[in-house]
């Protein structure tokens, strides 16, 4: 396997791991535990989806950047990566809100 395959297989598997992280984690950016009784709610869950996607590219970019040029990419690239990223979090939204 070359180094571009491994890289893009493991970059696979941690932006999965990633995209998911929010929904099975109750603490707030992995840190902060809601108040007793309390639990963290979808807004809070989106937008460490959001801190997840953003951590997701530029390990991406570190990636690229040890394998050679980085490119330039348009909004296209940036749209289709972060529905991408949606569809990678489905499991952990369908176990944690729709999952009964």
């Amino acid at each position: 396997m070359s180094a571009l395959a491994a890289s893009a297989l493991g970059l696979l598997v941690i932006a999965i791991a990633l995209a998911n992280a929010p929904f099975y984690s109750e603490k707030y950016f992995f840190v902060k535990a809601p108040a007793a009784g309390k639990t963290k709610g979808l807004g809070a869950r989106f937008l460490e989806l959001v801190l997840m996607y953003f951590i997701t590219l530029g390990l991406s970019l570190l990636i690229e950047s040890r394998l050679g040029d980085i490119h330039k990419q348009g909004w296209q690239f940036y749209a289709i990566t972060v529905c991408l990223f949606v569809v990678f979090a489905y499991p952990g939204f369908v176990v944690r809100y729709l999952k009964k």
